[in-house]
C-alpha cells in the first residue's frame, strides 16, 4: 500500500505540474503574440480562441512508417495532442475523449484529422505507434521522428515535455509533457485549445460551431 500511495502522489504531481508548465508556456506565446498583432493592426485574442502564433511547418514519420509534413494534412481541421504510448493515464484519456468528440460530431468529423505527436521518439517507433492509435479511432494518425524533430514541433506549439528524474528500470522511465488539445485549421493555423480532460460533447459543440 505505501508502495502504491508513492505513485499515486507522483502522479498528481506530475500532473499538476506539467498542465500548469503548458498553461504558461502557452500563455507566453499568446503575449508574444499579443504584441506582434498589435503591431500589425490586428486585435489580440481573448481566451483560448483567435489566431496566434502556434503551429507551423513540421517533419515527422507516421505509423505506417510514411514520411509526412504539415503539408499532408492541408485541407481538413486538426486536432494536436503531444504525448506517448507509455503514458500511464493522460494521454489514453485524452485520446479516448478525442475520439468520443468525433463520434459525436457525426458526419462532419471527416473534415477533422486527430493528429498524435509522440514526445518519447526512442520507444515511440512506427510500429508501436500503429498499435496504439488503433485502439482509439479509426482517423487517428500517430507521428514520430527524431529527437529534434519532434522538439521542433514541440516548441512550435509551445509544448513542454522531458523525462522524469524519478529512478526507473531503463526503458521504463515517464515523460514530463503538457496536455492541451490543439484545433489547427485547413491552412494549419492555430484556432483555438482545450484544457485536458474538457469533456467530449464540450469539444464535440465547439468542433460543430467552427466547421464549415
Amino acid at each position: 500500500m505505501p508502495a502504491m500511495t508513492t505513485v499515486l502522489r507522483r502522479r498528481i504531481n506530475l500532473a499538476l505540474k506539467t498542465t500548469a508548465f503548458g498553461l504558461v508556456a502557452l500563455a507566453v506565446g499568446l503575449l508574444a503574440w499579443v504584441g506582434t498583432s498589435q503591431y500589425f493592426g490586428r486585435s489580440p485574442v481573448g481566451g483560448g480562441e483567435g489566431t496566434a502564433n502556434v503551429g507551423g511547418p513540421f517533419t515527422a514519420i507516421d505509423h505506417t512508417g510514411r514520411a509526412v509534413s504539415e503539408k499532408d494534412f492541408l485541407g481538413r481541421y486538426m486536432l494536436v495532442f503531444f504525448g506517448y504510448t507509455s503514458c500511464p493515464d493522460v494521454c489514453p484519456g485524452e485520446l479516448q475523449i478525442i475520439a468520443a468528440a468525433l463520434d459525436l460530431l457525426g458526419a462532419k468529423a471527416v473534415k477533422v484529422r486527430p493528429v498524435f505527436f509522440t514526445i518519447d521518439p526512442a520507444r515511440d517507433t512506427p510500429e508501436v505507434l500503429a498499435k496504439y492509435v488503433a485502439n482509439f479511432h479509426a482517423t487517428l494518425v500517430g507521428l514520430t521522428g527524431t529527437d529534434a524533430q519532434m522538439a521542433a514541433v514541440a516548441k512550435a506549439y509551445y509544448v513542454y515535455f522531458s523525462r522524469s528524474e524519478d529512478i526507473a528500470p531503463p526503458g521504463d522511465y515517464l515523460m514530463d509533457h503538457s496536455s492541451l488539445l490543439f484545433l489547427m485549421d485547413g491552412e494549419g493555423r492555430y484556432v483555438r485549445h482545450f484544457n485536458y480532460g474538457t469533456p467530449p460533447e464540450e469539444i464535440a459543440t465547439a468542433l460543430e460551431k467552427i466547421i464549415q
